[in-house]
């Protein structure tokens, strides 16, 4: 099966797509002996791709991890300004991985890494089919009709509406409340936006669990490989969740059909037509 060539690269772990893009732009790619272009594509199985001279070969085993992310890192695989990044903490990786989806600087907690793409844009998906629990402190006190809003959906600074979302209340006091989110989709900065929406400042804001898997006793800037299991019920939570996006995507568009069809009048035959 072909795919694209910046993908083949990325997924072999020499470099990201970004990257792979000026590797051949810069001639330094070759498909079957012949200098690559963008917009080609090969077969892994059949074509011999080579950058520099070195044939790619597709990892055997891919590499599933999880990381508990302390804050004061961002999550990217380099950083231009020299900051920390979450890759600084896997010391004893000696494979190239990726974040799934983010964390931003101060936030902390779960976050997935891999060297499979076809996991990660699985799990990425706009069904949202795998759900998201964090653990957010705000202040000043949140309100009941502020909780009820952001569980219903807020209208964000950029004019889009979050999805409904679960929400627990676990620590009401005066100056401050803590709350469990659980979010199936992931906007960036979702959570700290929808906050500000409704009037409240984000505190401290920890990611502890994706779908079936838990931070658990995992201490910050630890990481583990994730079990089959683990993997396992990720896969079927995104799988889910794709297919019931495609069942309302049917039914939106046979009720249109519908209405279409409601809407236009029928035509009367002509005088003397039979």
């Amino acid at each position: 099966m072909k795919e694209r060539l910046q993908k083949l690269i990325s997924g072999a772990g020499f470099a990201s797509r970004r990257a792979a893009e000026e590797l051949i732009k810069a001639g330094r790619v070759r498909v079957n002996g012949e200098p690559a272009s963008l917009g080609m594509s090969a077969d892994p199985d059949t074509d011999v791709v080579t950058v520099d001279g070195k044939r790619l070969r597709q990892p055997e085993e891919r590499v599933y991890i999880m990381l508990n992310k302390p804050r004061g890192y961002i999550t990217t695989a380099s950083d231009e300004r020299g900051r920390k990044t979450v890759m600084d903490l896997l010391t004893g990786v000696d494979r190239r991985v990726y974040p799934i989806g983010r964390l931003d600087k101060d936030s902390e907690g779960l976050l997935l890494l891999t060297d499979d793409g076809a996991f990660a844009n699985l799990l990425t998906h706009p069904s949202g089919g795998v759900g998201k629990l964090y653990r957010v402190t705000v202040r000043p006190r949140a309100t009941e009709e502020q909780v009820v809003k952001m569980s219903s959906g807020v209208v964000l600074d950029d004019g889009t509406k979050t999805m409904p979302c679960a929400i627990n209340v676990v620590t009401d006091e005066p100056g401050r409340t803590v709350m469990e989110m659980t979010l199936k989709e992931g906007k960036n900065r979702e959570i700290r936006r929808m906050c500000e929406a409704v009037g409240l400042e984000v505190v401290r804001l920890r990611r502890s669990a994706v779908g079936a898997v838990k931070l658990g006793m995992l201490q910050p800037g630890q990481y583990r490989p994730l079990a089959k299991s683990e993997l396992v019920a990720l896969r079927a939570a995104a799988q889910k969740g794709k297919a019931r996006a495609v069942t309302r995507e049917q039914q939106e568009r046979a009720a249109q059909t519908v209405q279409t069809r409601q809407r236009t009048p029928r035509r009367r035959p002509a005088r003397g037509a039979k």
